[in-house]
């Protein structure tokens, strides 16, 4: 009874959801639920699948297996309802570049049947709502990259979505133009928007989901909100050490007992404690000297080197 109630009240709900490509699999029975008002994340590396699965979830591309529902509704038999009723962000922006501003918009309102003055005043209100307002009637094409993204997700939400998906939302733009991107998300979110996202980028994760699934070659390997993800796999505190190239030691037992768990890395060291300054001294006292330390918080960075045995950006 409880499996169903769930689906019932999950916005997308997936069970063994499959993608082949001939003999690729490209995403392996992978289980989640989306629930309305959360903002649900998809982590993990270039090739992972996460593509694929927001292509299912987004009525463009068929399940090759297993169960999928979105919005209470069968994407293969309902496909064009449930489009009506999504706003997505694709990884590449898709604007018309023959197309002012306001008018990406304005066009983008006319497929979903909005009626003119309604799409005039809302054009007005979203453009507001991604600082825009006063590029309305300029070309698309000068746009900064952070601009187009902006622009991208007002059209995107054109028609009020119930569920916004976005496809790595932030690749390519500049520390400050990815914190306008997710500062309006986060509005977007207080608002009751239902987001889905995927990235690569663990603090874009931290920042903005609820919950997410980790991804790695086409499965799930973890799931949870990033809080728990961290202290399920990592440890409070990371010390990163780094050793001239020209002369790392060799650390065979020197870092015995010094922490939890030590991970290798070509360019440096990463020693997994509850206390990065007294493993630091530790490190000194058994006479090692890096050319730097570095303590920091564990980020999901580090969930994903303890799930898969690699880096998320390679």
């Amino acid at each position: 009874m409880a499996a169903s109630a769930t689906r019932a009240d999950a916005l997308v709900h997936a069970r063994g959801l499959t993608k082949r490509f001939d003999k690729l699999v490209a995403v392996d029975a992978i289980d989640f639920d989306v629930q309305r008002g959360e903002a649900f994340g998809f982590l993990g590396p270039n090739g992972a699948g996460k593509t694929s699965t927001m292509r299912m979830i987004g009525c463009v591309s068929s399940p090759s297996g297993g169960e999928l529902r979105v919005l209470g509704l069968d994407p293969v038999i309902d496909g064009p309802r449930i489009r009506a009723r999504l706003g997505v962000v694709p990884q590449a922006d898709t604007l018309d570049m023959e197309l002012r501003v306001d008018e990406n918009l304005l066009t983008y309102a006319r497929y979903f049947d909005i009626p003119r003055d309604v799409a005039r005043a809302r054009t007005q209100e979203l453009l507001e709502f991604v600082q825009l307002k006063d590029r309305a009637k300029d070309e698309v094409e000068p746009l900064s990259g952070g601009m187009k993204r902006r622009l991208t997700i007002a059209r995107a939400l054109v028609n009020e979505p119930g569920l916004l998906l976005l496809d790595e939302p932030t690749t390519g733009l500049d520390p400050q133009a990815r914190h306008l991107v997710w500062d309006r998300l986060y509005r977007l979110k207080q608002q009751g928007v239902t987001i889905v996202l995927t990235t690569h980028y663990m603090d874009e994760a931290e920042q903005l989901c609820d919950r997410l699934v980790v991804m790695d070659k086409a499965k799930i390997v973890a799931s949870g909100s990033p809080r728990s993800l961290i202290d399920q796999y990592s440890t409070r505190e990371v010390l990163e050490l780094r050793f001239p190239i020209d002369a790392a030691p060799a650390l065979d037992g020197k870092l015995d007992g010094i922490a939890e768990r030590v991970e290798v890395l070509p360019d440096r060291v990463l020693l997994y404690a509850h206390d990065g300054e007294a493993a630091a001294s530790a490190v000194h006292q058994r006479g090692l000297r890096p050319e730097s330390t570095l303590v920091r918080r564990s980020t999901l960075e580090d969930v994903f080197l303890r799930l898969t045995g690699r880096s998320l950006i390679e």
